[in-house]
């Protein structure tokens, strides 16, 4: 059974509600010490004030379902999400109704298990790559040569091109164009990108020369590449379905939302490793065990418990997408009773939802058991929304499981990466949840056993 908390039929009184300055300020403090805190001291239905804005964070899954899932023709992206339009366009993470409901149907064939195994081989070959590229001792940013890695394997796997030689230097633009993000989420933040103000120059730049990658990368492909995803997209622009602004926007999208998750949930899993030696103990069993010095392969996939039960600890403690928020379009009714009014803007946080001891007993335990097929099926389904929920769900979470429990094997089989900062590493809570200032390792060999 699901422990599931008792039904609210109303939104609970808060006695003396801060003033809307001081949920801001401390939000835009400590995003994640605010969320934890009002999930705590404010229950399930949790209000809180920014101006202009009525919100509530929501912590029973039960009320997770019924706004991703029961309920989602009554809802809307939330302001945040809405926001990064000015860097994704129209894209199958920003848009809504029929726009997005096509673009989906145009996008989901490459994301089917017949298509997810035949990416497998360069996932691997990408993997191998970069294992072989370390070098015993060096001092790397564990998180950038992620990004360099995961956009390399979804550039091949979805759209034909090799874009390892220009990694870092699309790397650094978006980096550049997520910091900006911050300013975006404030009031009128998007007149302030419009100013002749620092940042608002630095990040027209970094978007510029985003679009020109992808713009690159459409043009190479041209109409005779191979039939992969953008293949698809330009099918559809020549069907008159997609116009070329379509085209850029989903290829922008996929490109970079597909590679920095898949990277900060690799990132946050080997932090994971380094700092719980004994589950790093049972994923270097399990590898020696089940592949014995050769490279992982589609077939291994499911003879990975471990390596997919830290990867899942990895989303679930360090979720890359670490909030989400959708405006109510019309009165929302919760399971329990209570209806939450037009206008108001529900958020959900993931960080905090992963964190409720009710669903994940001793939830700051680090437990690859937790993501047995038995354990799953015995917990509430919504408990875990690494990827969403319901129709707006991510498109590439199969893609994105299978790229990180190969990657994790590849490389842990061979190396470990041991903490090298100056100081704790702290999770950033931006437009994805990254480790401040990077992730500094000491790249180390494994000792005592053959490696790929």
């Amino acid at each position: 059974m699901h422990a599931r908390p008792p039904p609210t039929m109303s939104l609970p009184a808060i006695r003396r509600l801060p003033l809307p300055g001081r949920d801001f300020l401390e939000l835009r403090r400590d995003a994640l010490g605010f969320f934890s805190r009002i999930r705590q001291e404010r229950g399930d239905l949790a209000r809180f004030r920014v101006p202009g804005r009525r919100l509530v964070l929501l912590g029973n899954p039960d009320h997770v379902r019924d706004l991703l899932l029961t309920h989602a023709s009554k809802v809307e992206k939330g302001p945040a999400l809405r926001s990064t339009r000015v860097l994704l366009g129209d894209g199958l993470l920003t848009s809504e109704g029929t726009v997005h409901l096509e673009h989906r149907r145009r996008i989901q064939p490459a994301f089917h298990r017949s298509e997810l195994l035949r990416y497998v081989p360069g996932m691997v070959r990408q993997a191998r790559a970069c294992s072989d590229a370390l070098r015993n001792g060096e001092t790397v940013d564990l998180a950038r040569l992620m990004m360099q890695l995961t956009l390399g394997i979804v550039s091949e796997a979805l759209f034909g091109a090799d874009l390892r030689a220009e990694a870092r230097r699309i790397g650094d633009a978006l980096t550049e164009a997520l910091g900006a993000f911050r300013s975006l989420s404030l009031p009128l933040g998007g007149w302030l990108l419009a100013l002749p103000l620092p940042r608002a120059r630095r990040f027209r730049a970094a978007r510029a020369e985003l679009e020109a990658a992808v713009g690159s990368l459409v043009s190479r492909h041209g109409a005779s590449g191979p039939e992969d995803l953008l293949g698809r997209l330009l099918d559809a622009r020549e069907g008159g379905l997609f116009d070329d602004r379509a085209v850029r926007d989903e290829v922008m999208t996929l490109l970079l939302a597909g590679h920095e998750t898949t990277a900060l949930a690799l990132t946050w899993a080997f932090h994971l490793l380094a700092t719980h030696p004994e589950v790093e103990r049972a994923l270097h069993g399990e590898l020696d065990h089940v592949l014995a010095g050769r490279l992982p392969a589609a077939e291994d996939l499911d003879s990975l418990p471990i390596t997919r039960g830290v990867v899942g600890e990895s989303l679930r403690l360090f979720p890359p997408a670490w909030v989400l928020g959708r405006r109510l379009l019309e009165p929302l009714p919760l399971t329990g009773g209570t209806v939450l009014p037009a206008r108001t803007v529900a958020v959900v946080c993931p960080w905090v939802l992963h964190r409720d001891a009710r669903f994940w007993p001793e939830p700051e335990r680090v437990d690859p058991r937790r993501w047995t097929p038995e354990a799953r099926a015995a917990r509430h389904r919504h408990a875990f929304i690494g990827f969403g929920a319901g129709t707006r769900a991510c498109v590439g979470e199969g893609f994105a499981w299978n790229e990180a429990i190969l990657v994790l094997a590849t490389l842990a089989s061979r190396w470990r990466f041991l903490p090298a900062g100056p100081g704790p590493v702290v999770p950033d809570p931006s437009v994805t949840l990254r480790p401040r200032g990077g992730l500094p390792v000491r790249v180390e060999p494994r000792t005592g056993r053959s490696a790929p």
